[in-house]
């Protein structure tokens, strides 16, 4: 009985160690393209959020927006091109939704950036974040929490952003509004009622 035994896990060893094995391929996932206009392309590449230039339908260069992790996931990603001031300039606009929740308290923050860029010289001649922050809390209305409410907040933080047809940039909040302009030589936007002096 012992030699059956000992031949039956002699054999079925011996089988499992010379069946094929299943082969692994490493698939190559490519960036996915978030935006594009004319040569230039918004992708999430190498840890990078980046616009990049390419040339002849290949990469050439790259501008570098931010630092991304695998959770980054930016949604209504937009890439236009307008003119301000006769220099061919670049609008990059995204937005990051966040989640904090504990037992008491849930936050949605909404954050919405607006980059300005000029490609020819590779720089970022304006930014712009306006953050939306919804809160849903849970208050105790007495010491000894028998009775609670929940409370809604919205707070609103920086500026909404509004891109003008001939190139001007406007931002509100409810108690500010400034007009931006574009100024070639200095390469970046100055504030309209100063450009004016």
């Amino acid at each position: 009985m012992k030699k059956i035994i000992l031949i039956l896990l002699i054999s079925i060893y011996s089988v499992s160690s010379f069946s094929q094995k299943k082969k692994t391929t490493k698939a190559v996932i490519a960036s996915p393209v978030l935006a594009k206009v004319d040569n230039l392309v918004v992708e999430v590449k190498s840890g990078s959020f980046q616009l990049t230039i390419n040339e002849n339908g290949k990469p050439k260069d790259a501008i570098i927006v931010k630092a991304a992790d695998a959770k980054f996931t930016p949604t209504d990603c937009k890439l236009v091109s307008f003119k301000a001031s006769g220099a061919t300039l670049y609008m990059l606009s995204w937005t990051e939704k966040y989640q904090t929740k504990t037992d008491l308290k849930t936050e949605d923050i909404t954050t919405i950036y607006s980059n300005v860029y000029d490609i020819a010289t590779k720089k970022q001649v304006f930014y712009n974040t306006q953050l939306t922050n919804h809160i849903v809390e849970k208050v105790f209305l007495d010491r000894l929490k028998n009775a609670s409410e929940t409370q809604e907040k919205m707070r609103r933080e920086g500026f909404e952003f509004f891109l003008n047809p001939d190139g001007t940039i406007i931002q509100k909040n409810k108690t500010q509004e400034n007009k931006w302009v574009y100024d070639v030589s200095k390469m970046e936007y100055l504030d309209a009622k100063k450009k004016k002096k």
